[in-house]
């Protein structure tokens, strides 16, 4: 696969325009998140795999307020600050779940998805770290073309975070919240409680 890749470079621009999102500071944001993520989430011992009912049960609101900073963070603030910030508001299986889905929207991406995905993975997200020599020989490109590629691969990692993952999962913890505080919840009285009680007894 030579340098020029147009066709994919217009979509990425194309896609950009569509979800009114600014390419340079979704370049930086995902660039930041991505390189984070990896003593984020593997200081942890294994991965959680948490779904999405388990999340609202667990932590409502706290994930929203994550989901915010998440969206709306600076991307100039300084690595260790920003870690600090993720590590304290978001969970493991949290940061996991939004990288997750991201990662899949990434691979399905009309042109390219599947290098854009290994060159992500195998980049930010795999607990082996490759060496550039390893990388190139992996996915069998040269060097420009890898880094042109992986240019490519950021943005539309973060086309797919901030235009797909967060924005979905907001609208999902919403809806969930919502039909959660509509249930009709029946209240117990104390005397039922207490023959309930002695009912469990014998």
């Amino acid at each position: 696969m030579g340098r020029k890749n147009s066709q994919a470079v217009s979509s990425i621009h194309r896609m950009y325009r569509l979800h009114n999102l600014n390419e340079t500071l979704m370049k930086q944001k995902a660039r930041l998140l991505l390189n984070i993520y990896r003593d984020v989430c593997w200081s942890t011992i294994g991965r959680a795999d948490m779904v999405k009912e388990d999340l609202v049960c667990y932590c409502g609101g706290e994930l929203d307020t994550a989901l915010v900073y998440l969206e709306e963070f600076a991307p100039d603030e300084q690595r260790e600050r920003f870690e600090d910030t993720v590590r304290s508001l978001f969970e493991t299986k949290w940061m996991v779940e939004l990288v997750d889905t991201a990662m899949i929207r990434v691979k399905e991406y009309p042109y390219n998805g599947e290098l854009y995905f290994e060159i992500i993975s195998k980049c930010y997200l795999s607990r082996f770290r490759y060496t550039e020599t390893e990388m190139l020989e992996l996915l069998q490109i040269e060097r420009s073309t890898f880094y042109d590629r992986k240019r490519e691969a950021i943005l539309v990692f973060g086309l797919a975070m901030w235009g797909g993952a967060i924005p979905q999962l907001k609208t999902f913890l919403n809806d969930t919240q919502e039909e959660f505080q509509n249930q009709p919840w029946e209240v117990i009285s104390d005397e039922d409680k207490q023959e309930n009680a002695a009912a469990e007894l014998y």
